[in-house]
């Protein structure tokens, strides 16, 4: 349930209102994280902050490992500690099962089954998940699987080499390259095919670039409808973002040159049609590549202080909706991209005697 902010952080956000129209004149473009974006992030972080222990664990996860990296500050441990003993726990099981005969089939099965279908989109990969068999399960385990890595725990949890033996087993290529799955599917793709040269799996990196960009060659981005637009960007995004091990480093932005140029080319269709999720990964895609002084960084910024509903005190859905669970990933998002500190703190390294 949607809680408003208190009084204290309505006022908060009308003060920030008032000291843009006062900082318009002297920010520009280059010059960093602006006061009234600061500002803003953390007016949207102590509305977040004051609802976490109500929110679902899932949330609680993708909100205290996103703040932790952007911060490193050790209040937001005990959620981690509290997500590795899951992940702990849903490893084992899933190890376990590998050693059982028609486990992978039954548990792809079940994973299809239970997937959200609320949304056109949603309904579309639910059938293409079903068309390709383990898929469903293996993508789930790589997903897990990296996790405890990023976490430290994967080397500790017995049966690891069970798991990764497992993924290599998988012919990954067909389904990653396939354009079908690229045009539903796209930042997943980005995320997975990163996923498995981190762990060391395969490298096919370079196939699925080219694959990605043969799906969507230059020219042919204008003629994209809203949904296939999303796509592309939430691909592109993705290729950066998960290269960056979703917020523990920074990247390379000459191996990400590709997708910054294609990001520039887009500018206005992108101010004006994407989302503020979509908007806030844009700029994260440039933060990570160490690109803080691209104009688009800024206007983006601006975008998002401006997008803030003073009443509820986050950013709102495209229709409207301010329920806090809902919009935790577009508001954390907003919370970087307006604070983003230029240093990021890796983990947190977690083992499982520390869990």
């Amino acid at each position: 349930m949607t809680r408003a902010p208190n009084q204290c952080l309505r006022w908060l956000f009308l003060l920030v209102l008032l000291a843009g129209c006062a900082a318009q004149s002297t920010e520009r473009a280059g010059e960093g994280v602006g006061e009234r974006h600061a500002q803003t992030g953390l007016a949207i972080q102590a509305v977040y902050e004051e609802a976490l222990p109500t929110l679902p664990a899932n949330k609680q996860r993708h909100y205290a490992q996103r703040l932790y990296r952007l911060t490193g500050d050790d209040r937001y441990l005990p959620l981690n500690r509290a997500y590795g003993q899951r992940l702990v726990g849903w490893l084992e099981s899933d190890i376990a099962g590998l050693a059982s005969p028609g486990f992978v089939e039954r548990r792809s099965e079940e994973i299809v089954a239970a997937y959200p279908r609320g949304s056109s989109r949603q309904r579309a990969r639910q059938r293409m998940l079903a068309e390709w068999g383990e898929i469903a399960f293996a993508r789930r385990l790589l997903f897990r699987l990296v996790q405890a890595q990023y976490h430290d725990l994967l080397y500790g949890l017995e049966g690891h080499e069970r798991a990764l033996a497992y993924l290599a087993d998988i012919d990954w290529e067909p389904f990653l390259t396939d354009p079908d799955v690229q045009g539903i599917y796209a930042a997943q793709v980005a995320n997975q095919v990163h996923f498995l040269h981190q762990l060391g799996v395969v490298d096919l990196r370079e196939g699925v670039v080219a694959a990605f960009r043969q799906r969507y060659p230059p020219g042919s981005v204008a003629s994209l409808d809203r949904a296939e637009f999303h796509n592309w960007l939430y691909g592109l995004t993705h290729f950066v973002i998960a290269a960056s091990r979703y917020y523990q480093q920074e990247v390379s932005a000459e191996e990400f040159a590709w997708v910054l140029a294609a990001l520039e080319g887009e500018e206005a269709r992108i101010l004006g049609a994407a989302t503020e999720d979509i908007l806030a990964e844009v700029a994260l895609s440039f933060l990570l590549a160490g690109r803080e002084d691209h104009p688009l960084v800024f206007r983006i910024r601006d975008a998002l202080v401006e997008a803030v509903d003073l009443d509820a005190g986050i950013i709102p859905s495209t229709e409207g909706s301010t329920d806090l669970t809902r919009g935790e990933h577009r508001n954390v998002l907003a919370i970087m991209v307006l604070r983003w500190p230029g240093t990021l703190h890796p983990g947190p390294g977690l083992s499982v005697g520390g869990l």
